[in-house]
């Protein structure tokens, strides 16, 4: 055994349980998960309730530095179509050094803030002016630097882009770092490959959205994809906005996630990143095929993009996780808060996301975020038992919005109560403690790096 530490209360996928021994072996996974233990003489005792670690299923991570920097109108009516013009000037910038920079300060950022393991939807893939760089991997490399210098888990999805509008309508003038063929694809694919296994990533394959792949480009992708890893995960951006809708039923005739039902093989594989519109007929088969629905709700509130239906969809038995996604917020907790707040704001109705099993609100969506996340990253990240990876939180017991309450009420007010990323300890990544007292070691340094990165990108900026 490679570790070791002894709760006195720990969540685990069938509960919270009392007295559990946690270990674990050399390759960061469970070996033992057992309640009911006495505390074994020199284990380390963790100072408050253990929760498995969130995994962020859904980030742009160059756009950390974006944030904040649109809260003003620019324009008569302000909407996503809007924010994403102000994206692509500033992503049209960055260098490879800058994302690594950035990318470290939010992965750090991710760490302290209770999440253990993100989905990258990298589509930054080319020189300024659109051409390859000599290493066609070198932004993906930056991530993957990143993500290791921090010690968070990753599952890398370089992004297929081809079109700017649903029917092969050719791509824009800024969106040239993005443009990939299908076959350009397929080869950084296997090129990301080995460097991925190396450092225990995963790697999948991330469709930008159905406006920005051709039908027959997004069958040719997925054969390839299957050649490589018949098991590796496939994310897509779908139905997050009544235009993308609107366009989608001009184009083809039907709502884009029945088409995507209809003409993809869709199963446990995929997520479904927001999935906003959808009638329930789209809700039930979505839910039928096995595919998580990637709720992002601090970015949906963000760019006003519309409620997901999670009671329905949780009704229907569908699988989802959360996203920080363009990094406006970046809080495991917050993002559960805010999916529950949706919900409530949408129902007028309280604890909404509560279940018979589970009637703590907080319980049941760390439980279902954990494991729907686990899914849509690929990785064995399902929560505190034998065989999954060591990540998991430690709550402060010691917090005065926590202190004194039974451990499901610490949940409850880790979320509801406290300032969230206060009330975490210690965060703990395939048996390694990456975050002390709230606090990751590359904390300074990395914050430094992203500030420069980010003045020096401003400073550039033609506005």
């Amino acid at each position: 055994m490679s570790g070791a530490l002894f709760a006195a209360d720990a969540l685990l996928p069938s509960g919270w349980a009392r007295d559990v021994l946690l270990r674990w072996n050399d390759q960061g996974r469970l070996a033992e998960v057992l309640p009911g233990s006495a505390a074994p003489q020199g284990v380390a005792r963790a100072v408050g309730p253990v929760v498995p670690g969130l995994p962020n299923l859904h980030s742009h991570a160059f756009q950390r530095a974006f944030a904040g920097l649109t809260e003003y109108r620019g324009a008569a009516q302000d909407s996503f179509w809007s924010w994403r013009q102000l994206m692509y000037r500033f992503a049209a910038r960055i260098t490879p050094e800058q994302l690594e920079a950035i990318a470290t300060w939010l992965y750090v950022e991710m760490l302290e803030a209770g999440y253990t393991a993100v989905c990258e939807f990298h589509y930054l893939h080319h020189d300024s002016d659109g051409r390859p760089y000599a290493d066609d991997a070198t932004l993906a490399q930056a991530l993957l630097r990143a993500a290791q210098r921090a010690g968070i888990g990753l599952t890398l999805l370089p992004v297929l882009y081809q079109s700017s509008g649903f029917g092969g309508q050719a791509p824009r003038a800024d969106q040239a770092r993005f443009i990939r063929g299908t076959d350009d694809m397929l080869a950084l694919l296997a090129r990301l490959a080995p460097d991925c296994r190396a450092q225990g990533a995963r790697l999948g394959l991330a469709p930008h959205s159905l406006r920005a792949v051709p039908p027959d480009s997004l069958g040719e992708a997925l054969a390839g994809l299957a050649a490589l890893d018949a098991g590796a995960p496939i994310h897509i951006h779908i139905a997050e906005q009544t235009q993308e809708v609107d366009d989608c039923l001009a184009w083809s005739g039907q709502r884009p996630v029945a088409w995507l039902l209809d003409h993809a093989p869709v199963d446990a594989r995929w997520c479904l990143v927001h999935a906003t519109h959808m009638t329930p007929e789209e809700y039930a088969q979505a839910a039928r095929s096995g595919a998580v629905a990637g709720i992002c709700p601090s970015t949906e509130a963000n760019l006003g993009d519309g409620i997901f239906d999670m009671a329905r969809w949780q009704q229907l038995g569908g699988a989802w996780g959360l996203g920080s996604d363009s990094h406006a917020c970046v809080n495991a907790a917050e993002e559960i808060m805010l999916l529950e707040y949706s919900q409530r704001l949408a129902l007028r109705q309280r604890n909404v996301l509560a279940s018979a099993a589970q009637p703590q609100v907080a319980t049941a969506m760390t439980l279902a975020a954990v494991a729907g996340g686990a899914r849509a990253a690929g990785r064995e990240l399902a929560g505190l038992a034998p065989g999954q990876q060591a990540d998991f939180v430690v709550l402060a017991a010691g917090h005065l919005a926590l202190a004194g309450l039974p451990a499901p009420e610490m949940l409850s007010a880790h979320v509801f109560a406290s300032s969230r990323g206060s009330a975490l300890d210690g965060v703990w990544v395939g048996g390694r403690e990456r975050a002390r007292a709230g606090r990751h070691a590359l904390h300074d340094d990395a914050a430094r790096a992203f500030v420069a990165a980010r003045a020096r990108l401003l400073s550039e900026s033609p506005n």
